[in-house]
């Protein structure tokens, strides 16, 4: 087995702005030197219209201690994007349940720590009551908020949120309207 099979878990998809592959690279070497590269973010809300939150472990590379949304990574190569959303929500949240595709998004952010996001993000919806068991390795805390409350908290605390939540919020308030 080759190298970057070996470490699959830490190569990242590199596309261009259509989604298409154009490459691996290790993940970190991505962040550094701010390459698009295929991601997703899952939302879970639960029947009262609550989205669950998830407080970013201090120990993440990038935004430690952030609240975000429920989960998010990035698919392996050979992986589908909704079957690495079913098994990062499963690794970071202790959860299963069926995920629809909402939209997808290209973002750019740039972090204090000379890290930068840039990513061509796939938005997934969830719903379930089940409440999450949570890696302490990936999370520190978690919370179910209204998206009210929450549009009113990054508003007034927009430095307690991730950059992805805060950029991708509207699309889902929008996505959840329509």
């Amino acid at each position: 087995m080759n190298d970057l099979m070996e470490n699959a878990e830490d190569l990242v998809i590199l596309v261009d702005e259509s989604d298409l592959e154009v490459g691996l690279l290790e993940k970190m070497s991505a962040h550094e030197e701010g390459l698009l590269h295929r991601a997703f973010s899952v939302f879970i809300f639960n029947s009262n219209g609550g989205l669950l939150l998830q407080r970013r472990a201090l120990d993440k590379y990038h935004s430690p201690g952030l609240w975000s949304n429920t989960c998010c990574s990035h698919p392996r190569k050979g992986e589908t994007t909704l079957a690495a959303c079913s098994r990062r929500l499963g690794e970071e949240m202790g959860l299963k349940c069926n995920l629809d595709f909402a939209f997808s998004f290209i973002y750019r952010a740039e972090f204090g720590n000379g890290l930068i996001e840039h990513e061509f993000d796939h938005v997934y919806f969830g719903k379930t009551d089940e409440l999450p068991e949570i890696n302490p390795d990936e999370v520190m805390d978690w919370k179910y908020i209204s998206m009210k409350e929450l549009q009113q908290e990054v508003l007034l605390h927009p430095e307690n949120y991730t950059e992805w939540l805060k950029i991708c919020l509207p699309r889902v308030i929008e996505h959840l309207v329509n």
